[in-house]
């Protein structure tokens, strides 16, 4: 006779050395739920709490910008966590890119004018003075983009 399916989280819960574990899962899970409310909506989804310990919240935030204003709201987050039952008494904010974050697309520096672009450029050119700063550029410009020689 089969011994009876037990879930992975029972089978986890029963090891003794991974009992601890499982409940300081359990408690970051309940900080992550607690941050969801009472951090800005706009915040709490480019971060996300990392670890718990000894009333030190970490959370990681998925770049400089939205570190910067967790870090400004640290005490008033820190009220909002204590008025939620959790003892938090400290915020650490550290910038962490999740995983998997997509990679930012540079536009290449040799981009293709159309030919009606260089035309108007060009236009533009002719209008100006012969030593006008902008119509030197707009000539290089054109000379890189290969319309011009």
């Amino acid at each position: 006779m089969k011994a009876p399916r037990r879930s992975v989280d029972a089978y986890l819960r029963s090891a003794k050395d991974f009992v601890r574990l499982a409940a300081h899962a359990d408690r970051l899970a309940e900080l992550q739920q607690i941050y969801v409310q009472v951090a800005p909506s706009f915040l709490a989804e480019a971060s996300q709490v990392a670890n718990y310990r000894s009333g030190k919240l970490h959370i990681h935030a998925a770049n400089g910008a939205t570190a910067s204003k967790l870090r400004q709201m640290a005490p008033t987050l820190c009220g909002g966590f204590r008025a939620s039952g959790a003892e938090v008494t400290e915020l650490v904010v550290k910038v962490q890119a999740p995983q998997g974050a997509p990679q930012v697309q540079r536009s290449p520096r040799d981009a293709a004018l159309s030919p009606g672009a260089a035309r108007e450029i060009e236009a533009l050119g002719s209008r100006l003075s012969e030593d006008s700063p902008l119509r030197r550029a707009l000539r290089r410009l054109l000379e890189k983009s290969g319309h011009r020689d």
